[in-house]
C-alpha cells in the first residue's frame, strides 16, 4: 500500500472515530499532496509524498516557534499536534553515527577538502538522507568536518 493510499484509509478511520482534529490534519496533508499533483501533473511516489510530509514538518516548527513567541499557546498546541502526527509518516530517523558515517562516506566519495566544497557534499547526501535526517544539522556537521580536514 502507497503512503498516499495509507493517509487516505487514516482520514477514513479518523472520521469513524469522531476524531476531528486527526481527521483536519490528515485533510490538510493530503490537499498538499493533491497540489503538488496539480502543479507538477502527475501522480506523487512514496518519496516525493515524504519531501512534501518534510517540509510541512518544517512550516510547522516554524510555526511553533512564531506562536510561543507571540504568547498563543492554544495555536502553539495545535501545531505540535500536526508536527507529531506528521512525524508518523516519516522513515525512521537515522542516528548520529549512521550520519555521521555517511558524511564521511560523501566527502571521500566527493573529493571534497574545503568548506567551499560543502555544496558538493551536500547534494551527494541529499537523496540517501533526505526525511531521515535534519539537513540543516547534517549541513553543520559538513561544514565543521571540512574545516577541520
Amino acid at each position: 500500500m502507497s503512503l498516499k493510499a495509507r493517509i487516505n484509509d487514516e482520514v477514513k478511520t479518523a472520521m469513524r472515530a469522531g476524531e476531528a482534529q486527526r481527521r483536519d490534519a490528515l485533510r490538510l496533508l493530503l490537499a498538499a499532496l493533491q497540489q503538488r499533483e496539480v502543479d507538477e501533473r502527475k501522480e506523487l511516489g512514496d518519496a516525493e509524498v515524504i519531501a512534501v510530509i518534510g517540509q510541512l514538518i518544517k512550516q510547522r516548527r516554524e510555526a511553533i516557534a512564531q506562536f510561543e513567541k507571540g504568547g498563543r499557546q492554544d495555536l502553539a498546541r495545535n501545531e505540535r499536534f500536526e508536527l507529531e502526527l506528521l512525524q508518523a509518516y516519516m522513515p525512521q530517523a537515522m542516528s548520529d553515527a549512521e550520519i555521521e558515517a555517511a558524511v564521511a562516506e560523501a566527502i571521500a566519495a566527493t573529493g571534497a577538502k574545503a568548506p567551499s566544497d560543502t555544496g558538493k557534499v551536500m547534494g551527494a547526501l541529499k537523496g540517501k538522507l533526505a526525511g531521515r535526517a535534519d539537513m540543516g544539522k547534517v549541513s553543520t556537521l559538513v561544514k565543521s568536518k571540512l574545516s577541520g580536514s
